[in-house]
């Protein structure tokens, strides 16, 4: 299998040699390395080029956003497999061939991710240990409903064929930097099953300024989100997947509302809630109306954290709280 590694850049200078220089040392060596510099500041891409390896390609672009540099560096690619980096994460060295060995397993799949860990912003990330033997691969049907149980990987532990994306394009919608990933994803889900590798094969950096996993609503429905429930309702999506899809779209709009209700803001709590009524049945939104309407703002608050550190504690053995 030919991998193409993609890396879009923007203003990562202190990280992104770690992670070019992860991406190389690949096991199975990566047929090349893409790095799509989205009109940095810093010398990033200096430093990328300054590496002098033949296998990594660095391109320029104006600042137009992730989700272009991501497009661009999918029309260049030449492997049969495009595996996503971010330009702050880390690859173990056996990624590559674990996803090749999974592809083996599972050649059905379009889309193969696989766990990870979580590093503090200023680390590097030290070597970890693999099972022994090559672990277990999940295919998984219905994505949707699987990432509700647990987020079972992220952008940089990610890996699709090529031709999926290349037909997809533009894969990733120009403008958006939240959410814009998991959409993809859902998509592909939808056309094609999902393999997973029960293994820890890439480190994701939390706490770095600028990080492409920053969250934010703004007071309004992410626009991935508003995509998907149009998108089940007028038969975009397989209809064996309309209602999964909306579902977790009502999911998302539960865990806004506890935001809100954290953040001392009862009604627009609840107008949340009222958006997501049809999971009205469900234990998590049953939840969260008695919060809104019965628990003092610092009852509320305090649960919102207990919540959020349960969910990062069990974020790749368990189900969410």
């Amino acid at each position: 299998m030919k991998f193409s590694v993609v890396i879009p850049l923007y203003n990562k200078a202190a990280f992104i040699v770690s992670a070019v220089e992860s991406a190389l040392a690949q096991s199975l060596s990566p047929h090349e390395v893409i790095v799509v510099d989205d009109g940095s500041t810093d010398g990033g891409a200096e430093l990328a080029e300054a590496i002098g390896d033949p296998r990594v390609r660095v391109v320029r672009q104006r600042n137009a956003g992730v989700s272009a540099a991501r497009n661009h560096a999918i029309e260049l690619a030449t492997g049969e497999w495009i595996a996503f980096l971010d330009a702050d994460d880390w690859h173990h060295p056996e990624f590559l061939a674990y996803i090749a060995k999974a592809h083996m397993t599972c050649p059905e799949a379009d889309l193969i991710g696989s766990g990870f860990v979580k590093i503090a912003g200023d680390e590097e990330p030290g070597e970890w240990l693999l099972p022994e033997a090559f672990c277990e691969v999940e295919l998984i049907d219905d994505l949707r409903a699987r990432w509700m149980r647990m987020h079972p990987f992220f952008t940089s532990s990610v890996a699709v064929r090529a031709q999926r994306l290349k037909a997809m394009q533009p894969c990733f919608a120009v403008g958006e930097s939240f959410g814009e990933d998991l959409d993809v994803w859902f998509r592909i889900a939808d056309q094609a099953p999902v393999a997973l590798v029960h293994a820890p094969l890439a480190a994701y950096r939390v706490e770095v300024a600028g990080s492409l996993a920053a969250k934010g609503h703004q007071g309004n429905l992410p626009a991935y989100l508003a995509r998907m429930r149009i998108h089940a309702m007028d038969g975009t999506i397989p209809e064996r997947f309309s209602r999964s899809a909306l579902w977790f779209v009502a999911q998302q709009e539960i865990t806004i509302a506890r935001e809100e209700l954290a953040a001392g803001r009862r009604r627009e709590a609840l107008r949340w809630l009222m958006s997501a009524r049809s999971a009205a049945i469900g234990r998590r939104w049953q939840i969260t109306f008695l919060l809104a309407l019965l628990a003092p703002a610092k009852v509320a608050e305090r649960w919102q954290r207990w919540r959020l550190n349960s969910a990062d504690a069990f974020a790749q053995q368990g189900t969410l709280p």
